[in-house]
């Protein structure tokens, strides 16, 4: 049973962009180096993980990008700031 994420990466622009995967490390190096890159993301490279949660299954990560992408960029910001400061802790 494969594990989900739910992920944000940072755009060059400034830009989010959220997706799921089973490996994070894999879907970045995508999004910044090869075709297999979001459409959206391939013209705004490099890319930057910036934010990242454990999911149970696709379901449930799927639903979490749906919940993140419907959020104002004030939200989405503040999300990832917290998300960041628990990784320093």
């Amino acid at each position: 049973m494969n594990e989900w994420f739910q992920y944000v990466v940072q755009c060059n622009d400034g830009s989010y962009y959220a997706g799921v995967t089973t490996n994070l490390r894999r879907r970045v190096h995508e999004h910044n180096k090869t075709k297999r890159a979001a459409k959206y993301t391939r013209s705004r490279r490099p890319v930057k993980l910036v934010y990242f949660l454990e999911c149970v299954d696709r379901s449930t990560a799927q639903k979490s990008e749906s919940y993140f992408k419907r959020l104002s960029r004030k939200e989405k910001e503040e999300i990832i700031s917290e998300h960041l400061l628990t990784l320093l802790q």
